[in-house]
């Protein structure tokens, strides 16, 4: 495993709902005050969720492998990998089951006056309380930790989630006046056809994860 595996799992933090806040802070009143305020909370909830899962792995990893040392069997390495199949399963289905919801969510309309605190606080909240987020977050923090990679392996997936997220202030800056156009295309993207792109990436790491477990059998 390396930086470039988990890389891809970033598309699947930002695809959906959390694509279209990003469009609809950068259309809103204050465009570039609420957009930096919505990915500096996306952001810190983003980098605490990776370490927490990397921690927790690494801390349940060791006591595992301390329980069982005596027998001579260390290799923590398969059990974390069952574990990371079952996430990447879960997060799949509720992917799946997901699919057919359409149209931006009823709250948005409150957010067109959003200044950086409101949107520091959305941006936060939005990623604690998808559960798809949620999951992915652990699975990439025990993934990390599963190859005994250090913590700053962490930070490259962080950053690009944040990227992406940062889309559509950026197509503001570029663009100017020109920019409603590429934003409403961002946004229709986000609604009708992220979960595909959402599934494919989860079956890719899916795969990865089962030929870990081959090579470690």
């Amino acid at each position: 495993m390396n930086l470039l595996t988990i890389l891809p799992l970033a598309v699947v933090m930002v695809a959906g709902t959390q694509l279209v806040v990003a469009v609809f802070l950068a259309s809103s009143d204050r465009p570039r005050a609420a957009s930096l305020g919505f990915l500096v909370g996306a952001g810190l909830v983003v980098a605490a969720g990776v370490t927490a899962g990397w921690l927790l792995t690494r801390l349940v990893g060791g006591v595992a492998a301390d329980a069982t040392a005596v027998a001579g069997k260390v290799d923590r390495g398969p059990a974390i990998d069952l574990v990371v199949l079952a996430l990447l399963v879960i997060l799949a289905v509720l992917i799946w089951a997901r699919r057919n919801r359409s149209g931006p969510p009823r709250w948005l309309g409150s957010i067109e006056h959003a200044g950086p605190p409101q949107a520091m606080r959305l941006g936060a909240l939005l990623f604690v309380a998808t559960p798809t987020d949620d999951l992915t977050m652990a699975t990439v923090g025990a993934s990390v930790a599963r190859h005994d990679l250090p913590w700053w392996h962490l930070v490259p997936f962080v950053l690009l989630t944040v990227l992406l997220l940062a889309l559509p202030l950026l197509a503001l800056l570029l663009l100017g006046s020109r920019a409603a156009r590429v934003l409403t295309r961002m946004r229709e993207w986000a609604e009708g056809h992220a979960w595909i792109v959402n599934e494919i990436v989860i079956a890719f790491f899916a795969l990865l994860t089962v030929l870990d477990l081959i090579r470690s059998g």
